[in-house]
């Protein structure tokens, strides 16, 4: 029996260049991805990783977080108690947390935890938390309003070439709303009938105007319109949903099941799209058991990597998000085929930053171990 003491934790935070053209959103910085990495270690020498990609900085913040409110926490604890030391997180962390950097770090601890719990199994997470499919379809993502229209479509047609049957393109933000209509009709004259094309607000628009630009979407056969408002805004949720005929999806910006109880009291949106840093995955198995007794299904934002594991293991999965923009950081990246992506074999998460990315891209870290905090 491996001893599964947590005897270190250690984070490691990286400024890595992108790969290719920085994503034309108008939210996220074009120099470089900020990306932390964390790895919990066990007497019986069993390490976990997780890491979390903030999007808009705060490398530095959630470094203090980690250093401060979780490692003390977790440091002698055994890594099996995944629940226990998920709780015992968010009640210590309480007054200052609920959402924010708080759940972040909770966040990347779970996910190391159980990447530790899976290696100590010998199983795959999927496997271990009982495998219900073979592979889940995904769509392709980024095709971002700032590429231009031409743009879009060139990087949906990437996908289709590809064996993709959905994409999704980006409104608001950048131009006003008709011209995203005139977009979106663009799109599905391109791709024909035969592709679903979502629809990515990004919170940035009104209810009213996500109303007045959705009836023609209504038209253009949309398969989805997320995030049309703040994610404060529940009821504005509701009164596009009951406006328009195309799902109204949402639940990225959302922490823990807590914050999406709305979605479940007033279940207005069909699919929720809950984020693994915002409460872990522990928190996405319970949302997805909460979701299905609801009548909801699950298409997790971002992380495909990791999302599979989840959506292979419960009855209620949607779509993953297939976004590309990190790829070139693994040592076996998660590609879908055909559009399709099967959930890999190897124990835990499966997942490994290529040795190289972490030590020419590293800015800062810190290691916390047993003997430190004593």
């Amino acid at each position: 029996m491996s001893d599964t003491t947590i005897t270190a934790l250690a984070t490691t935070l990286m400024h890595t260049p992108w790969a290719g053209e920085p994503p034309a959103n108008g939210i996220m910085p074009p120099t470089h991805r900020e990306i932390l990495v964390l790895e919990i270690s066990t007497r019986g020498g069993i390490t976990g990783m997780a890491y979390l990609q903030p999007l808009a900085g705060g490398l530095a913040t959630l470094e203090a977080c980690m250093r401060e409110m979780i490692a003390p926490k977790v440091l002698g604890r055994d890594a099996t108690e995944v629940e226990g030391i998920w709780q015992s997180l968010w009640k210590s962390t309480y007054w200052l947390g609920r959402a924010g950097v708080a759940v972040f770090c909770l966040s990347a601890v779970d996910i190391a935890l159980w990447d530790i719990v899976g290696k100590r199994a010998g199983l795959p997470l999927h496997r271990l938390w009982g495998k219900c499919r073979d592979e889940v379809p995904a769509y392709g993502s980024g095709c971002w309003r700032g590429l231009g229209r031409d743009g879009m479509i060139a990087r949906a047609r990437r996908f289709t070439e590809t064996g993709f049957d959905a994409v999704k393109m980006q409104v608001a933000h950048l131009r006003p709303w008709r011209e995203d209509v005139a977009n979106v009709r663009a799109m599905r004259e391109a791709l024909g009938p035969g592709v679903e094309i979502m629809i990515d607000v990004n919170m940035g628009w009104s209810a009213d105007t996500a109303i007045q630009a959705g009836r023609y979407f209504d038209e253009l056969d949309v398969y989805w319109l997320e995030e049309p408002v703040v994610c404060e805004d529940f009821e504005g949720y509701r009164r596009v949903a009951s406006a328009l005929r195309t799902r109204v999806v949402g639940g990225e910006s959302h922490f823990t099941r807590y914050d999406l109880r709305p979605f479940f009291a007033v279940p207005s949106s069909p699919i929720l799209q809950p984020d693994p840093m915002r409460g872990g995955l522990t928190e996405l198995r319970k949302i997805a058991a909460v979701a299905e007794t609801w009548g909801l299904t699950i298409a997790p934002h971002l992380f495909h990597e990791l999302n599979v594991h989840l959506l292979a293991s419960i009855p209620n999965a949607s779509w993953l998000e297939y976004m590309d923009w990190n790829d070139d950081l693994w040592v076996e990246p998660a590609i879908p085929v055909s559009g399709r992506l099967k959930p890999p074999e190897a124990p835990g998460h499966g997942l490994r930053f290529k040795p190289e990315v972490l030590r020419d891209h590293r800015v800062g870290g810190f290691e916390a171990g047993l003997e430190r905090a004593a």
